[in-house]
């Protein structure tokens, strides 16, 4: 006899869908005491609960979940992509504008490098993206210092290991040679940390500018260093396969870019 799986969903699937923390961050409240679930205090992940659950988080009650949303970010170089920096760097959520919501990263940019960075409310398409199984490519402008020909990316155009880590194959195009440096396209499916660097490294040349350009099928585009632009519903739901249209709340019928606060 199949033994019938409990109804609803995991508690910190339910309150990463509401848009107060990425799902590990929810695990981490639950096991620091921080949620209630009727009244009760719990510790561990492990429940699943439904619509008719009363759930508060830090003594608030978690409200009706938020519809999935992304943003494009023109990240600037010197901010740091987290919440918060031990080492007092400006951060990117210190720069964002004051009338976003709530949101996390895709993945990363290191503190040097600049251009398209996703930001979402849901912890669910947080993952989706960084998943990656999703494979989606990014792909990033990229300028060197020296004189390299085009064989001289042929070890990433195979894959390497630097310093026992593999990287997959990467696509590199040499686009022109600029004085001292050269500009190159580089594409890659998995963004390891600091891979293009390391990867340029290797064949002894050193990055002095790398932009983001595109993730998947989201492009920089003309989007200026600093700014903030929302993807219409109707897109995200296209790109992501997302099953159904959550219902927008007031005034999110008609999604404008959002504008940088003035200093």
């Amino acid at each position: 006899m199949s033994i019938k799986p409990p109804a609803g969903d995991r508690i910190a699937k339910v309150i990463a869908r509401a848009g107060i923390a990425s799902r590990r961050e929810a695990e981490r409240m639950i096991e620091a005491g921080r949620v209630t679930v009727n009244g009760k205090t719990i510790d561990r992940a492990a429940l699943n609960v439904t619509g008719k659950d009363k759930i508060t988080v830090d003594g608030r009650i978690l409200g009706d979940p938020e519809p999935p949303r992304l943003w494009l970010y023109h990240k600037p170089t010197g901010l740091v992509t987290t919440t918060r920096d031990e080492q007092g760097r400006t951060t990117i959520y210190d720069e964002l504008p004051e009338d976003l919501p709530r949101v996390m990263s895709v993945g990363r940019l290191d503190l040097n490098s600049e251009g398209l960075l996703l930001l979402t409310n849901d912890g669910g398409i947080k993952r989706k993206l960084e998943l990656p199984s999703t494979g989606w490519l990014r792909k990033y402008r990229v300028r060197v210092k020296g004189r390299p020909a085009d064989e001289t990316f042929e070890p990433l155009r195979r894959g390497l290991n630097v310093e026992g880590e593999h990287f997959q194959p990467m696509t590199v195009t040499l686009d022109r040679q600029q004085g001292a440096n050269a500009w190159v396209t580089v594409s890659i499916r998995e963004g390891k940390n600091r891979e293009i660097r390391r990867a340029m490294e290797f064949v002894g040349l050193s990055v002095n500018r790398l932009i983001r350009v595109s993730y998947g099928p989201f492009q920089l585009g003309q989007l200026k260093p600093g700014k903030v632009e929302e993807i219409r519903p109707r897109i995200l739901r296209d790109q992501l396969g997302l099953e159904s249209e959550q219902p927008a709340k007031s005034g999110q019928t008609r999604l404008k870019p959002v504008r940088k606060r003035r200093r």
